[in-house]
């Protein structure tokens, strides 16, 4: 079983930062984060592998997130500068993945989120 857990939500008011955390109990080639906003799918944000050799980002965010891993630490972050007032939502880390043609998918465990909240 693998323990997750994110810090670093907040509210921001727009064009503002904040870096999120994410502790894993171990080390793991494939994480990334995801957002579920109120009313909507969750979606994925940005998701790693190999610490870095593949980095995938929505469209929405690319330019303005930053997703990057400490494997010393067993910590993944996301740094997000410009944010947006639709960047809010419940944003999750998960770990561990299919890797199917550069693309990351059907992660296995999932924290249990840190609240993002952008005011215009």
């Amino acid at each position: 079983q693998v323990q997750i857990m994110e810090s670093g939500g907040g509210s921001v008011q727009a064009g503002g930062s904040l870096r999120l955390s994410c502790v894993a109990s171990g080390y793991h080639l494939c994480m990334g984060w995801f957002r579920q906003a109120p009313g909507k799918e969750r979606e994925g944000v940005a998701t790693l592998f190999g610490g870095g050799v593949i980095t995938n980002y929505a469209d929405s965010v690319k330019g303005r997130f930053t997703i990057s891993q400490d494997s010393a630490n067993n910590t993944l972050y996301l740094h997000m500068n410009s944010l947006k007032p639709e960047d809010t939502g419940m944003y999750y880390c998960a770990a561990i993945c299919t890797v199917r043609g550069g693309t990351l998918a059907e992660f296995q465990y999932w924290g249990q989120g840190t609240q993002v909240t952008v005011s215009s």
